[in-house]
């Protein structure tokens, strides 16, 4: 048995799947963004309590246990990904370049820059 397509389906087709891939991206791009914006405003925090508090180093690693306990379904909580947080907020202290600029990509790219900025710089 053979069903005669309509005229017109097949273009109909291409352009809803072009438009749900274009959606799909667009919603990554999103909560990427959202991601990135959400690890600056925590190494922003790092960053006063340290300066204002006079934290020590050791409250990443309770902070890190603290928050993978309260969200155990994210990942990114991990002591070096603070650390990464808080260098990523010392790094970029404005939150509309963070905004603008450095949400663009993704968190591990961010992450990378830093790590080759810092050996570049301390190669001098």
């Amino acid at each position: 048995m053979s069903t005669i397509e309509p005229i017109g389906y097949g273009e109909l087709v291409e352009a809803l799947k072009e438009r749900i891939r274009s959606a799909q991206v667009r919603a990554a791009l999103s909560v990427n963004r959202e991601l990135v914006l959400l690890y600056w405003q925590i190494g922003r925090s790092i960053l006063e309590r340290q300066g204002e508090g006079g934290w020590g180093s050791k409250v990443i690693e309770r902070l890190s246990q603290d928050l993978r306990r309260e969200f155990p379904e994210m990942k990114g909580f991990s002591v070096r990904n603070l650390k990464y947080m808080r260098s990523f907020a010392e790094a970029w202290p404005e939150e509309i370049i963070v905004q603008q600029l450095a949400a663009l990509i993704p968190w591990f790219h961010n992450c990378v820059l830093m790590d080759k900025v810092k050996d570049t710089v301390g190669d001098r």
